[in-house]
C-alpha cells in the first residue's frame, strides 16, 4: 500500500520535505531526487574515465621525455633506450587511438632486448612501466612448459600482471609484461623435434595467441587449470610485451653471419669496420631464428634492440650516479641508523675492478658490496659509531676474507 503522505525511499512525512512527487507504486522527494542525481553522475564520471583515460597515459609523454626519465636510472644503453621509448610512445598511441578507420589498423609492436647478464634489460623494463603508471609483471620462461606437463602454463604469464592490477581486468589490458630469459626456450637444434620439446619450441608455440592478441582464460590463483575452476577472460591485444636473454653464444652467430674469416681480395676491406669486441651491436632476426627462436615468435617481436656490454666507466657511473644509485642506497641504510657513510674514490674503483674480474656486470656490483659491507652492517647497529669511511684497504680487507672471494678463488 502506498503512503501518500510519505516518501517511499527516505521515510519522511510529506509535511517534512518540499517537494514530494506521487508515483503509481511510490513517492520520491526531492532531496532523494537530488541524491539518486549525485550518485548517476558519479557512476558516469568514473565509466568515463576507465573508458577513456588509460592509466599513465594521460600525459602522453613524448619519446625524448620517456628516454630522459630512463636516463635518470639507467647509466648508457642509448640506442636501447631510444628503441624502447619510441617502441612505448607508439604502443600507448595506439591505445589511445580516438577514431579508428577500415583502412588502417595500428599493430602492437613488441619488443626484444638482447644483451648480456647485468646489462639492465629488467631495469628498463620497470623503468618504464613506473613512469607510465601501468601494471607491470616480471615473468621467467624458464618454469614454463608445455600444456600438460609439470610446470606453469602460458597463461601464467598474465596470473601475475591481473594480481599486480588487484584483479582489475581493464587496467590490466593496457600494462606490460616483461619476459625474462626468453633465450632459454629457444629450441634445441636445427631441426623441430618429432616428438614433443617440454619446455622449448612447444612454450613458443603457445606463446603466439598472447603476443599477437587473444583473448586468454586465465585462472585466478594461478597454477594448474581445473575443468570446475572459474577462469577470468583476457585481452592481450593492448598488452606489450617485452622479451629480454642473454642469448648465450650468439655473438658466434652473428660472427660467422658477418664472415669475419673471410679470405681473399677485399676482405680486409669488408671487416675492418666490423667491431669484433661487440658483435651484439650486429644483432638481426635471422640470428635469431638460428639461436633456436622459431619464425612466429621472430615475427611477433619486430622491435629488436641490443644492450652493450659495460665497460668501465659505465661500471663506475652506475654504483654513484642514478637516482638509485648503489652508494645512495647505502647512505639511506646507515643513515636509518644515525650513521653517516661515505665512499673513498679510489674504493669505487677496486669494486669496478672485481666486478669485472667476476664478469657479472652490474648486478656484479651488489655482490661485492654486499660482501664488503656484511661486517660493517653487521656491528654497527649495535655500537656508537656515527660516522664510516669505506676505504680501499678496508674495502680490500673485507672483500678478500669473504666467502664470494673464496668461492671465485
Amino acid at each position: 500500500m502506498i503512503h501518500k503522505d510519505k516518501c517511499s525511499f527516505c521515510g519522511r512525512p510529506g509535511n517534512r520535505v518540499r517537494i514530494l512527487i506521487n508515483g503509481s507504486s511510490g513517492n520520491i522527494c526531492d532531496d532523494c531526487i537530488r541524491d539518486a542525481f549525485d550518485m548517476v553522475k558519479m557512476s558516469e564520471e568514473h565509466s568515463k574515465k576507465s573508458l577513456n583515460t588509460q592509466p599513465g597515459v594521460q600525459a602522453m609523454l613524448k619519446p625524448v621525455e620517456i628516454k630522459q626519465h630512463l636516463d635518470e636510472y639507467v647509466i648508457g644503453q642509448n640506442e636501447a633506450k631510444k628503441v624502447l621509448a619510441v617502441a612505448v610512445y607508439n604502443h600507448y598511441k595506439r591505445i589511445n587511438q580516438q577514431v579508428k578507420t577500415d583502412e588502417v589498423e595500428i599493430e602492437k609492436s613488441n619488443i626484444m632486448l638482447v644483451g648480456e647478464t647485468g646489462t639492465g634489460k629488467t631495469l628498463l623494463a620497470k623503468t618504464i612501466a613506473k613512469l607510465l603508471d601501468v601494471p607491470f609483471a616480471i615473468v621467467d620462461a624458464t618454469v614454463l612448459t608445455e600444456a600438460g606437463y609439470v610446470g606453469e602454463d602460458i597463461e601464467s604469464l598474465l596470473v601475475r600482471l591481473l594480481q599486480n592490477a588487484d584483479y582489475d581486468v581493464a587496467r590490466a589490458e593496457k600494462g606490460i609484461v616483461f619476459i625474462d630469459e626468453i633465450d632459454k626456450i629457444a629450441r634445441k637444434g636445427d631441426n623441430p623435434s618429432i616428438t614433443r620439446d617440454v619446455s622449448g619450441e612447444g612454450v613458443q608455440q603457445g606463446l603466439l595467441k598472447l603476443l599477437e592478441g587473444s583473448v586468454v582464460n586465465v585462472p585466478p590463483q594461478g597454477g594448474r587449470k581445473h575443468p570446475d575452476q572459474k577462469m577470468i577472460a583476457v585481452d592481450t591485444k593492448n598488452i606489450l610485451f617485452i622479451c629480454g636473454g642473454a642469448f648465450e653464444g650468439i655473438d658466434k652467430i652473428i660472427a660467422r653471419r658477418l664472415n669475419t674469416k673471410v679470405v681473399g681480395f677485399g676482405a680486409k676491406e669488408k671487416t675492418k669496420e666490423i667491431d669484433k669486441n661487440n658483435f651484439l651491436q650486429y644483432v638481426a632476426p635471422q640470428d635469431l631464428r638460428t639461436f633456436g627462436l622459431i619464425p612466429e615468435i621472430i615475427g611477433r617481436i619486430p622491435v629488436l634492440a641490443h644492450l652493450n656490454p659495460l665497460d668501465r666507466d659505465a661500471l663506475r657511473r652506475i654504483l654513484v650516479e642514478p637516482k638509485n644509485a648503489l652508494s645512495k642506497q647505502y647512505y639511506e641504510l646507515f643513515k636509518m641508523d644515525n650513521v653517516e657513510l661515505s665512499f673513498a674514490d679510489e674504493t669505487f674503483d677496486y669494486i669496478v675492478d672485481k666486478a669485472i674480474e667476476f664478469k657479472l656486470g652490474a648486478r656484479g656490483l651488489r655482490s661485492i658490496c654486499e660482501a664488503i659491507m656484511v661486517d660493517a652492517m653487521f656491528e654497527i647497529p649495535s655500537s656508537d659509531v656515527k660516522e664510516l669511511t669505506i676505504t680501499k684497504e678496508f674495502a680490500q680487507q673485507h672483500f678478500e676474507k669473504s666467502l664470494l672471494a673464496q668461492k671465485q678463488q
